[in-house]
């Protein structure tokens, strides 16, 4: 399905438009050039967001490349509805299913690489590297840390599996990349809920803190169930809470739903506490200074070695569609 926002010339010719009735709607701002005759309203295209505009100028793009030609990396991860955080969007990637000739041009990013078509899929009209194939391609090239929170996204969302990630890690044969991709899906997990939460499990992992238990159900000595909670470091008596959500307006004043939120997660982390745990909270702002969260992780572990230890089980649920 073609979106219809975007215009194309031959398109507007067969409507009567001539090419110089383009330039002047181009000049005067009423149309913004995507590319080479391709064009969109401006005004839809100033009423976008990044991700959208990214969107226009790919399918933009992809008009005028040749067949074998597929979007990849970021535009292909923008149009999978992946998770793109710190990953500039200022240039279209697409990869032509060859071995070399790759190339850089105003805007687009031109990879060169091998590819089946099992490897490729359509998202309206588009083609589109899969998610797998998507995901090892960034993972060989980003950080660590965007690699996972890309990855994270991907299997959460049941858009791909691990077997297939590394199926697809297998298939880079000597990329240059492949170490660093294969590191970077080792420690991917479908139990992440936010960017937030994949970015805490990295910093934890990266400091050599215990590898955590994510988004188990806690219990208490009797059986009942207490919380589910974001991490859980069952042989240190250690609970994490990366806490990202928004409890006041912007005035800083707590609304009273705000107030019982506040309130009810008061509730919930007395019972926790209650049972033994040691609970250590921590925001997106704690994420700016990692080397003081690390410090407070550990200091939770150390507390909780002097205490007597949780009086409960946990249990790590089950995500659909996980064996």
């Amino acid at each position: 399905m073609r979106d219809d926002k975007i215009i194309r010339r031959y398109e507007a010719r067969a409507r009567g438009v001539t090419d110089s009735e383009v330039r002047r709607l181009v000049r005067t701002g009423v149309w913004t050039r995507l590319g080479s005759g391709v064009y969109i309203p401006s005004g839809i295209y100033a009423a976008a967001d990044e991700r959208d505009r990214h969107v226009y100028r790919a399918r933009a793009t992809m008009e005028n490349f040749r067949v074998g030609t597929a979007l990849s990396h970021v535009s292909a991860a923008v149009l999978h509805g992946l998770e793109t955080w710190q990953i500039p969007l200022d240039a279209v990637h697409a990869t032509r299913n060859r071995s070399g000739g790759s190339r850089q041009g105003s805007g687009c990013v031109l990879h060169s690489s091998k590819f089946t078509e099992d490897e490729v899929t359509s998202r309206d009209g588009v083609r589109v590297l899969s998610v797998g194939r998507t995901t090892a391609d960034l993972s060989s090239t980003l950080t660590f840390e965007q690699a996972v929170v890309v990855g994270d996204r991907a299997l959460r969302i049941g858009a791909t599996t691990l077997d297939e990630l590394n199926r697809v890690v297998e298939r880079m044969g000597r990329h240059p990349g492949r170490a660093k991709a294969a590191r970077a899906v080792r420690f991917m997990s479908d139990r992440s809920d936010s960017v937030g939460e994949s970015r805490s499990r990295v910093l934890m992992i990266g400091a050599q803190l215990p590898i955590p238990e994510e988004q188990p159900d806690v219990f208490d000595a009797n059986g009942r169930w207490l919380a589910r909670v974001d991490f859980l470091l069952p042989e240190h008596g250690v609970i994490g809470e990366f806490d990202g959500r928004i409890k006041y307006r912007r005035d800083g004043v707590a609304t009273r739903d705000a107030e019982d939120v506040v309130f009810q997660e008061k509730l919930r982390e007395d019972r926790l506490r209650h049972a033994g745990w040691v609970v250590v909270r921590w925001t997106w702002a704690d994420l700016q200074t990692p080397n003081t969260l690390v410090a407070r992780i550990r200091e939770g572990i150390a507390l909780a070695a002097r205490g007597s230890g949780p009086m409960g089980t946990f249990e790590t649920r089950k995500l659909a569609g996980q064996m």
